[in-house]
């Protein structure tokens, strides 16, 4: 398993749900097609799940 996660917000959050921008404000994405390298967590990977119809994962080189 990987060590660190890149994340890409490949959806917006406009419209949906308070709860999920919260998550996306803490993954540090905001804007569609917005990349960040985050460390693999449990933390990282429940926020990770609750908005993984607006995100793409994938390992990090």
């Amino acid at each position: 398993m990987a060590t660190r996660l890149k994340v890409t917000q490949v959806r917006s959050g406009i419209g949906r749900p308070l709860t999920q921008r919260k998550v996306l404000a803490g993954l540090g994405l905001g804007r569609p097609q917005r990349s960040k390298v985050l460390e693999d967590s449990v933390a990282i990977r429940g926020m990770i799940r609750k908005v993984q119809h607006l995100v793409a994962v994938e390992p990090a080189e």
